[in-house]
This record gives structure tokens, C-alpha cells and sequence, in this order.
């Protein structure tokens, strides 16, 4: 596996690295031992599916406060998305900014996302599916998130006029 970090601390691409033949191709797409010795959160404990009917479709930007932060690891397994990722860890270098990365099954990045970092993404094509490995329980009570066109992130959505859930409109700016 190839790890490429972020400008984000602590947040990585991963990507496989494919042994191939004329059959194909046979790559590893999780090694606990090579998160590890990166200093990544290796405890996966969950793995999610999000599945999206319409190309649009916004989802974000989550995640769990203290004492059940999760890291994730993304991948979009059809269809394509924009995935983006803000740093909400206090005192970080980077906190408050933002990085977007575009995942497709055809492109097969992975992307790791650290504890204390709100995640969304926008769907770019119908039909689009994401699988999530979570390192944590999901504990509602703990569920945040952050506005999606919070101006103190200035993050520029590729699409106009995406589809949000009322929850995701209801998050307060400044998370």
C-alpha cells in the first residue's frame, strides 16, 4: 500500500499497490500492520455503505465528539465522489482548513481520516456508493457535524444547488 499524507496532518491517500498478471491484478486494501507503523488508528471496529441515488447528493460534514472519535478510511466503490475533509483538531497547525480529493473505483484511492476531522462528500454521478471502515461505534449521542457552506471553511462544492438533508442544513456555522 502507498501512503501519500495530506496537507492536513495525520489525514492520508492511500492507494493500492497492484500485482498484476495477465489475469489481472491483486492488490492489499487494509493492513492493520501498515497503518500501525505509521502511527494510524488501526481498530476497525465498523464498516458502513452509503448508497446515493442522485448525482448531487451532499453528505457531510461529520463526525463524532469526544470520548467516541472515529478515524475513517474512504473509498468510493461506484460511481465518483468529492470527497472533503476539516481539520477540527485544537491546537493543530491546520485546524480549520479543508482538502478535497476525487474517489472513484476507477482511480481505487482510499482516503484516511483522522480523529477530530469533519468528512463529507458530494456525489459527482448517479448511483454512487461509498464504504466506510470506521474505527469506532457509531454513538448518536456524540454525533456532530459541521454546514457544509460554513464560510469560516470557504469550501467550494463542484456542483450548484446540491441535495442535503434538513439535518445536515440544521448544523450551526462555526463548528
Amino acid at each position: 500500500m502507498i501512503f501519500t499524507e495530506t496537507k492536513l496532518r495525520g489525514a492520508f491517500i492511500v492507494e493500492i499497490e497492484r500485482l498484476e498478471d495477465e489475469r489481472g491484478f491483486f492488490a492489499r486494501s487494509w493492513c492493520r500492520r501498515e497503518f500501525e507503523t505509521r502511527g494510524l488508528d488501526s481498530g476497525l471496529v465498523q464498516c458502513n455503505i452509503s448508497y446515493n441515488l442522485k448525482a448531487g447528493t451532499l453528505r457531510g460534514m461529520h463526525y463524532q465528539a469526544p470520548p467516541f472519535e472515529e478515524a475513517k478510511l474512504i473509498r468510493c466503490t461506484k460511481g465518483a465522489i468529492h470527497d472533503v475533509i476539516v481539520d477540527l483538531s485544537p491546537g493543530s497547525p491546520t485546524f480549520g482548513q479543508y482538502e478535497s480529493f476525487l474517489l472513484t473505483p476507477e482511480n481505487r484511492r482510499m482516503l484516511f481520516v483522522p480523529k477530530s476531522f469533519a468528512h463529507g462528500f458530494l456525489t459527482l454521478e448517479d448511483e454512487t456508493e461509498v464504504f466506510y471502515q470506521m474505527s469506532e461505534f457509531y454513538h448518536p449521542e456524540c454525533a456532530r457535524g459541521a454546514l457544509w457552506d460554513d464560510p469560516a471553511f470557504g469550501i467550494p462544492w463542484p456542483l450548484p444547488d446540491p441535495i442535503v438533508s434538513a439535518r445536515d442544513r440544521s448544523f450551526k456555522p462555526g463548528a
